[in-house]
């Protein structure tokens, strides 16, 4: 690999990371939105955790390419959003 193609290859990885940390983050937001007493508030944080879902499939693409592009295994795909029902005891 000549050395443009090694800095490509890392600028990917980067970007990559970089969307990877983001999508936690804003799930993470979209969670504490879901405890919101708002129902509006509510709806948006389970939209927006179905969109981010999307987008996590996405990125376990990426690191796939990632991997096929730079010859080393990517860790295996694991689902980063689980859907969960909360219940609150009376």
């Amino acid at each position: 690999m000549t050395s443009k193609e090694q800095q490509l290859t890392e600028l990917l990885v980067l970007t990559s990371r970089s969307l990877t940390h983001m999508t936690a983050a804003m799930t993470s937001l979209s969670f504490d939105l879901l405890r919101s007493s708002d129902p509006g508030v509510r709806s948006a944080g389970s939209r927006m955790v179905v969109r981010l879902e999307a987008v996590s499939h996405e990125l376990d693409e990426h690191w796939r390419l990632i991997g096929n592009l730079t010859g080393e295994k990517t860790p295996s795909p694991h689902k980063t959003v689980e859907e969960v029902d909360l219940y609150v005891a009376s």
